[in-house]
């Protein structure tokens, strides 16, 4: 009794292999192998025994192995700024749709926002040998792959371009986008704008700060220092730059938000705030069209899929040089951003 029960206690990290299934079928390697891998020349009762056999080991072929032997392996990485972010779930399901037609695993992982959890990440990617790399870049420094790249990971950069490296680049119209959005709230009535962005190392959030100051300057608007803040997306650092522009004696009358989780952290203010403020955010947000919300929109979704199919044109031999495709964006007016000056 004890030792069949022993005999049942799963090896865990050590799998049934064909030779394991030959012996318990009592047919050879081979054979195994023919079966496993779908090849004529075995007999239906041989066959079955081996099925069998396969079933009560919990056998299951070893893919990347077979691939390997092939130079491939079937895999692509993701590397993420957060996988908590809901703009990067279309972005992370529309990598893996493109993926899966390929035939590809895809694998991703968080770096953070973080440059040196980036840098990790993605080198233990491709120390797993993963045939291509799609990196949404936390850093400014990408000469870290290179060595990569040369020996044959394809890699494409989302959402932002690569630093100090050529390589391919797949970005919304971040500086188009906010200019658009500004020149709504400008339109509107609005003469006292302020913008709250994320970190300024990071290339959407110094796009996006460049359409602001456009769109003042189309409409020969003076910016003061104080109307403008960029930094961490934390609440209590966001909650803070908005208290401090719509204070004082000549306050802001509309904000724009740099990015998704900027604009969740101002709505919950504004909807607490004394008199009506405009609102105009970069990102959809879920519910902002119930909300009421009006947003300029990225198609996150347009971006994973095109930055894949980017990815897989390089495995399959496209050697042009890097290019850059910027995908536009477009404004949603929804309420918030139409509210008159106070």
């Amino acid at each position: 009794m004890a030792e069949t029960a022993r005999r049942s206690t799963p090896r865990y990290g050590s799998r049934p292999t064909m030779k394991d299934v030959a012996a318990r079928a009592g047919v050879g390697l081979k054979t195994v192998s023919r079966v496993v891998n779908g090849e004529a020349g075995v007999t239906p009762d041989t066959e079955r025994r081996v099925q069998e056999a396969i079933e009560a080991l919990g056998f299951r072929r070893n893919d990347s192995a077979r691939v390997l032997r092939k130079g491939r392996t079937a895999t692509v990485g993701l590397v993420l700024e957060d996988l908590a972010d809901p703009f990067y779930g279309p972005l992370s399901r529309a990598v893996e749709e493109v993926a899966r037609a390929h035939g590809a695993l895809l694998i991703n992982g968080s770096s953070a926002e973080d440059p040196e959890r980036e840098r990790e990440l993605a080198l233990a990617l491709c120390a797993r040998r993963v045939d291509g790399l799609i990196v949404i870049p936390a850093g400014g420094d990408h000469r870290y792959l290179e060595p990569e790249i040369r020996a044959g990971i394809a890699t494409v950069f989302v959402d932002r371009p690569a630093g100090r490296i050529e390589a391919d680049a797949v970005l919304s119209d971040s500086f188009g986008g906010a200019r658009q959005g500004v020149a709504h709230l400008v339109a509107g009535g609005h003469r006292r704008i302020g913008f709250i962005g994320d970190q300024p190392r990071i290339h959407t959030a110094v796009e996006r700060l460049r359409g602001y100051r456009a769109a003042m300057e189309d409409a020969e608007l003076a910016v003061a220092d104080h109307w403008v803040s960029l930094g961490s997306t934390d609440p209590d650092r966001v909650r803070a730059a908005a208290v401090a522009m719509l204070s004082g004696p000549e306050p802001v009358t509309a904000l724009f938000a740099g990015n998704n989780r900027v604009t969740v952290t101002v709505v919950k203010l504004l909807a607490q705030w004394e008199r009506p403020v405009a609102l105009v955010g970069f990102d959809d947000i879920e519910l902002a069209d119930l909300l009421g919300i009006t947003v300029v929109a990225q198609d996150a979704a347009a971006l994973g899929r095109t930055a894949a199919e980017r990815l897989f044109r390089r495995l399959e031999g496209f050697d042009d040089a890097p290019s850059r495709v910027e995908l536009p964006t477009v404004l949603l007016p929804r309420g918030s951003g139409e509210v008159p000056p106070a």
